[in-house]
């Protein structure tokens, strides 16, 4: 899935959405840096992507690296917000509102 997914980088196909399956594939796969980069390129093309924003919050989280998964969790909020995107702005809350809690 990964190979079929990576053939299409740089091809009129490539864009957000292309970088955050990938993304999903790699994190699928173990691969959690790699999908933390994908993630960041899929932001990179659009920044409003609160699917994208979750997953890079999850994953920076299941990499122990709280402080930058609450960030990405309050920018993903800002952006679901911003598309009206409700479901996703009310998840990314409680899982800011646990890593506060936790953190503090």
């Amino acid at each position: 899935m990964i190979s079929n997914l990576e053939k299409l980088l740089g091809t009129p196909r490539d864009g957000a959405l292309l970088r955050y399956s990938l993304g999903l594939e790699h994190a699928k796969a173990g691969n959690r840096e790699r999908a933390v980069e994908y993630y960041r390129d899929a932001l990179a093309r659009d920044p409003l992507y609160s699917a994208a924003w979750k997953a890079l919050g999850k994953t920076l989280q299941e990499l122990n690296r709280p402080a930058e998964a609450l960030e990405a969790f309050r920018k993903g909020i800002d952006a679901a917000r911003a598309k009206g995107d409700r479901q996703a702005e009310k998840e990314m809350t409680v899982f800011a509102r646990r890593l506060e809690k936790s953190a503090g």
